[in-house]
């Protein structure tokens, strides 16, 4: 079972749940994406989905979002069946998706209209939502702007602004900062953390950038369809967080001898062999028997990307992909 926060500690998402998830099972074929998934999400509460390619986070997403039907379990989001009642279910949502899926002919504004005319917003506050979302994402002045001239990092946050133009009460972002350079990624979390305050929402968002998900308030890992870990980063780090020893060898013949000697060796990308839960001594051992095979050695602290290792056997952008798992 994930761990909860301990008693008496007050955090947002005390409370009824905003999102209920309940034994959710979802096949493509024989293969089992999704393996009873149970989670439950409070108000306000930033929450974070890290697992690697294939984890079935993206299949989650899709359920909640009601593009997808589970074939066991349920989903409430709000209260309100996502395969029941799709459609009240949806208009408590804003969407970003990972990939794009604005309208690159029509202008910022366009765009932002024709959204709120999709939920039947009055002209008179579709107007005003969609000045103060252009002022939240700092595109006021692209308003009048072609949308397939924008920079990748304006389109993302004006489809930001569009998932917030409705009076949604949970957003939820699949991969929002992918393929965006560093200062782009930063100024969408702001965006993300000043339209939290300002709504009371609750935001679900999936990343391959485990630093952006510090300052969520609860982290689910989830791998080959199942929670393995549920909890604040502190308490996971607590709970899973162990150093990570990381070497480079100096070629592929001096990494198959370190290989041989490392049977609990986990390999990484770009060549790197990394031993989680290493001994300090052991790093010693290795530099005085085999040394001239080592071109770099390091040891990681805990941290979350230490937890995600040691939990999933993998980095989270280590890109490897499990083999699919089969249905019984």
């Amino acid at each position: 079972m994930p761990n909860e926060p301990s008693a008496g500690t007050a955090r947002p998402g005390d409370g009824a749940p905003v999102v209920r998830v309940e034994g959710v099972v979802r096949r493509y074929g024989r293969t089992l994406a999704l393996d009873g998934v149970s989670l439950t999400i409070g108000a306000g509460e930033m929450f974070a989905l890290l697992g690697p390619n294939g984890a079935g986070k993206t299949t989650l997403i899709s359920i909640l979002c009601t593009l997808l039907a589970p074939d066991g379990g349920t989903a409430t989001i709000c209260g309100h069946d996502v395969t029941r009642s799709p459609r009240k279910a949806r208009e408590t949502l804003g969407v970003v998706f990972q990939e794009p899926s604005l309208d690159g002919k029509l202008t910022v504004e366009e765009n932002l209209d024709f959204h709120g005319r999709m939920y039947r917003m009055p002209r008179a506050q579709r107007r005003a939502r969609i000045a103060e979302m252009l002022e939240l994402v700092e595109l006021s002045d692209m308003r009048g702007r072609i949308v397939r001239s924008l920079s990748p990092g304006m389109k993302r946050r004006l489809e930001i602004a569009r998932a917030l133009i409705h009076d949604s009460r949970v957003l939820i972002l699949d991969e929002p900062t992918v393929g965006l350079d560093p200062q782009s990624r930063d100024r969408i979390w702001a965006y993300l953390a000043e339209a939290r305050i300002r709504r009371g929402m609750t935001i679900i968002v999936t990343t391959h950038y485990i630093e952006e998900v510090e300052g969520c308030d609860r982290i689910c890992i989830i791998d080959r369809g199942k929670v393995l870990a549920l909890d604040t980063p502190d308490a996971l780090r607590a709970a899973h967080g162990r150093e990570v020893l990381r070497v480079h060898a100096t070629d592929a013949a001096a990494a198959a001898r370190l290989r041989a000697v490392l049977p609990q060796a986990i390999e990484g990308a770009a060549g790197e062999i990394r031993v989680v839960g290493a001994e300090r001594s052991l790093m010693m051992r290795l530099l005085d028997a085999h040394g001239a095979d080592i071109r770099d050695l390091s040891v990681e602290r805990p941290t979350l990307n230490s937890v995600f290792l040691s939990l999933t056997g993998r980095d989270l952008r280590d890109g490897q992909k499990p083999a699919p798992r089969r249905a019984a």
